[in-house]
C-alpha cells in the first residue's frame, strides 16, 4: 500500500461520515469522493484505524458489487447486515437491492451522491 497519510484518513472519515442513513456507497466511491481515486482498499484500511469514538457508519460501506465484505456468517456481516436493514436497505440474498415503484433497482438507485453532484454510474 502506498503512504498513508493522517490527511488522507480524515478525507476518508469525512466523506463515509456525510453518507446519509438509509443510503450506501462503495468502497471505491468513497475514495472517488475523498479525491483518491483508485484507492478502495485504503478506505477500508481507514474505517479499522477510525476512533472508536468518531462513531462513524462504517457499516453503510460495501463492495462494489452491492455486497457486505466481511465474510458471511461472521459476527461483522451480520451486524452490518442488521444496522443497515434497521435503516431501510434491503437485500435480495446478499446483494443489496432497493424496492421502487418501478420494481426492484439496483445499487446505482440505492449510492449516495452529495447534493448537486451528478451520480456516479457504473457501466453494465
Amino acid at each position: 500500500m502506498a503512504r498513508v497519510t493522517q490527511e488522507s484518513l480524515e478525507r476518508i472519515w469525512r466523506v463515509v461520515a456525510s453518507i446519509p442513513a438509509g443510503q450506501v456507497e462503495s468502497y471505491g466511491g468513497v475514495a472517488r469522493r475523498a479525491g483518491l481515486p483508485r484507492r478502495a482498499r485504503l478506505v477500508g484500511h481507514a474505517l479499522k484505524a477510525a476512533p472508536a469514538d468518531m462513531h462513524l457508519p462504517w457499516h453503510r460501506v460495501v463492495n462494489a458489487a452491492g455486497r457486505i465484505s466481511f465474510p458471511a456468517g461472521s459476527p461483522a456481516h451480520a451486524l452490518q447486515r442488521r444496522r443497515l436493514e434497521a435503516e431501510g436497505v434491503r437485500f435480495r440474498g446478499d446483494r443489496i437491492i432497493r424496492e421502487t415503484r418501478r420494481g426492484p433497482g439496483d445499487l446505482d438507485e440505492l449510492l449516495w451522491a452529495p447534493p448537486g453532484a451528478r451520480p456516479v454510474r457504473r457501466p453494465r
